[in-house]
């Protein structure tokens, strides 16, 4: 079952704009360690950012319905797994939120789709649940 959905879009060329004017500033406040370690070694780390950073929208609107407000920036973190697609670390409030609208005997799962066409970036988000039990009986 479907229990939170978000999308997010940006133009590239703002976030470029506030990592030229604010540096390591800006970045080091929005993107985690590894989410900037990551960006160093692409070819184009204004959009890569700039599509973690939609993530990073489109993820508190999926958890908008918890009700619980104040998750940081850094709380929702986008790394690519061993064969290259997006994946989404939860902590802190995120987490908290994440388990508010999980129902009870459900496991949530975070899935996200990234794309862009220069300028614009877009994140998609859907969080989804499953029975428990399914999942330790189809691991």
């Amino acid at each position: 079952m479907i229990i939170g959905i978000g999308t997010d879009i940006i133009d590239g060329r703002r976030i470029e704009a506030v990592l030229n004017r604010h540096k390591d500033k800006f970045a080091k406040r929005i993107f985690t360690k590894a989410e900037l370690v990551a960006a160093n070694e692409t070819a184009n780390k204004v959009y890569f950012l700039a599509k973690r950073f939609a993530v990073k929208e489109a993820v508190y609107k999926a958890l908008s319905s918890s009700g619980i407000t104040g998750c940081s920036w850094r709380e929702a973190e986008t790394l690519n797994g061993l064969n290259g697609a997006p994946f989404v670390n939860l902590t802190g409030r995120c987490k908290t939120a994440l388990e508010t609208i999980t129902p009870d005997g459900y496991k949530a799962k975070v899935s996200v789709s990234l794309s862009d066409d220069r300028p614009y970036a877009l994140a998609f988000v859907v969080i989804s649940a499953v029975p428990a039990d399914w999942v330790k009986s189809n691991d």
